[in-house]
């Protein structure tokens, strides 16, 4: 008998939201201020700069998706054009990043809705919460992403909207100063954590219906939507606050409201999170699948569930170190981590994608060239801090793959 597999339940509207989901989540609440830190209204450009390369990144995915519709996204692509190590490099930073941010986006949405003695473990409920989701079918996944993602619409529409009208408006934040080109490429590099989400939608590719049209239409779809979002809230947090006060600021969309409202920020943000953990778990899982199918991570993880073809041991083995994290270390800074994983995950994309054929390109090869260098500069300009940490991850993954291929020669 052939083993259960993944079914293609996705159609371009499922596939959207989801994309959305994962993108409109915290970081739209936390990304601004570092962001200002680094670049002051500047910020802008940064902005503008991460959509730039986010674009040229999703060019890559969707002509290499539907190419390769299948589970694991870049982890796939990198081991059929450049070979197993550019592959697993690229899964292991992804699965490790984003299982950091799993635990972050956990604890994020925890502490917008208890007090600290209990945010650990409604932190643990939740990834409980949302594993329990996925583990009932993707389908389930694509429903409850798509409430969360109205609501949370709805609450930044309501933020801006009391913004605007509350007032003051300050032109003068959107030009007083932070041009500085390192500034503006550390800002973009910290926004660009907010554009990665797209990324779930090539990690869901063998359950996509139609994926060599579905996929590439969802992610051009969710990224423009999510580029649209983020530049409205970026302008009217530079309007409302002012470079400097958005810098100081621990919860920049809750200050621009009156004190009455400042629970539709927090609610707004607790749920943006809870639909970002919902999308990173399924795509992580959907990576640990692709990984275990080539023995890069243990085989038994490439089990599919044979009623809810869903990657359940894979899930359930994220889950378990996601509420570890969550239990023992407190991991709400890891935006440049993450950032570095993904920047990474997304040079091995564009690097697969250069050398596709005529017959498979949807797109200029410039643009991946240009997301090739975009994400090596993104990359260099981030914290030392995070780099030194990326880098230290990747030399890890590549030791404990370089032990098992050795053991395996010796069977």
């Amino acid at each position: 008998m052939n083993a259960p597999g993944l079914q293609r339940r996705l159609g371009t509207v499922d596939a959207t939201v989801i994309g959305l989901g994962s993108m409109i989540g915290a970081g739209v609440f936390a990304a601004f201020a570092p962001a200002a830190a680094a670049a002051g209204s500047g910020l802008l450009l940064g902005l503008a700069s991460a959509a730039v390369v986010a674009w040229c990144n999703a060019t890559s995915s969707a002509q290499l998706a539907a190419r390769y519709p299948r589970s694991g996204g870049t982890y796939v692509y990198g081991r059929e054009r450049l070979g197993p190590w550019w592959g697993f490099v690229a899964g292991w930073g992804f699965v490790i990043g984003k299982t950091a941010s799993c635990a972050a986006m956990a604890l994020t949405a925890a502490a917008y809705l208890v007090p600290p003695a209990w945010q650990r473990p409604v932190a643990v409920l939740a990834v409980v919460a949302v594993a329990g989701v996925n583990l009932a079918g993707v389908t389930r996944t694509a429903r409850l992403t798509r409430i969360l993602v109205a609501v949370v619409l709805l609450a930044l529409i309501a933020i801006v909207a009391v913004a605007v009208l509350r007032g003051p408006l300050q032109p003068a934040g959107l030009t007083a100063g932070g041009t500085e080109v390192y500034g503006v490429l550390q800002a973009a590099g910290l926004l660009f954590f907010a554009f990665a989400g797209y990324a779930r939608v090539a990690t869901l590719g063998e359950e996509v219906r139609d994926p060599a049209r579905t996929i590439p239409r969802a992610i051009t779809l969710a990224l423009a939507g999510t580029v649209v979002v983020y530049a409205t809230v970026g302008v009217v947090l530079l309007l409302t606050l002012g470079p400097t006060r958005l810098a100081a600021s621990v919860a920049p969309l809750a200050e621009v409201l009156p004190p009455g409202a400042t629970w539709i920020a927090a609610a707004g943000a607790a749920l943006a999170s809870l639909g970002a953990l919902l999308g990173l778990v399924a795509g992580v899982g959907r990576t640990v699948l692709a990984m275990a199918r080539e023995s890069d991570l243990p085989a038994p993880l490439a089990a599919v569930h044979p009623r809810r073809s869903v990657p359940h041991r894979a899930e359930i083995a994220v889950a378990l170190v996601v509420v570890v994290l969550v239990c023992t270390v407190d991991l709400r800074g890891v935006i440049g981590f993450s950032s570095f994983g993904v920047l990474l995950y997304y040079f091995v994309a564009n690097l697969s994608a250069v050398g596709q054929p005529p017959a498979e390109r949807r797109y200029p090869r410039g643009f991946q060239v240009l997301g090739m260098a975009g994400c090596a500069v993104l990359a260099a300009t981030l914290p030392w801090q995070s780099v030194a940490i990326g880098m230290g991850v990747v030399v890890v993954g590549t030791g404990y793959r370089w032990v098992r291929v050795r053991a395996g020669r010796r069977v």
